[in-house]
């Protein structure tokens, strides 16, 4: 009789573990695929900016933006490449987040109390190209 109530309890055991295990697997794939259903987008755009410290607070500004998964500014390019999901937020909220950080961007002017109380190796000049090719000609 201990043989029988030992071996049911070794099914049960298995048994729990086989679900637990499948229950797991299902959630793995519904975690997959909501990423696939994001709708995620990307843009580039300039932003005025002079070092890495400048690239820390330009990429922290549109980090910052709810819906954002990830930014990168290229110091020589002057130019940012931002991929977002566009259910949450959208490319002028990101414009609007590193503007009010002190930065220019493509389509709006940095916030002057942000800019003026940038490090001295941050504060740009507010005529220079954006979005370049690299080449130095201003394309």
């Amino acid at each position: 009789m201990k043989k029988v109530i030992l071996s049911v309890a070794v099914i049960a055991t298995m048994s729990l573990t086989s679900c637990n295990s499948q229950t797991k697997k299902e959630n793995e794939t519904t975690k997959t695929e909501m990423v696939k259903d994001m709708a995620m987008t990307d843009v580039s755009f300039g932003v005025r900016g002079n070092c890495g410290m400048c690239k820390s607070t330009i990429e922290n500004a549109a980090n910052g933006v709810e819906g954002v998964a990830s930014a990168n500014w290229d110091v020589d390019k002057k130019k940012i490449d931002v991929s977002f999901d566009d259910t949450k937020t959208n490319a002028m909220a990101i414009h609007e987040a590193i503007a009010t950080s002190g930065y220019d961007t493509e389509k709006m002017a940095g916030n002057e109390d942000s800019y003026k109380n940038l490090p001295g190796c941050c504060q740009y000049d507010h005529e220079m190209a954006m979005n370049q090719k690299g080449d130095n000609n201003g394309d």
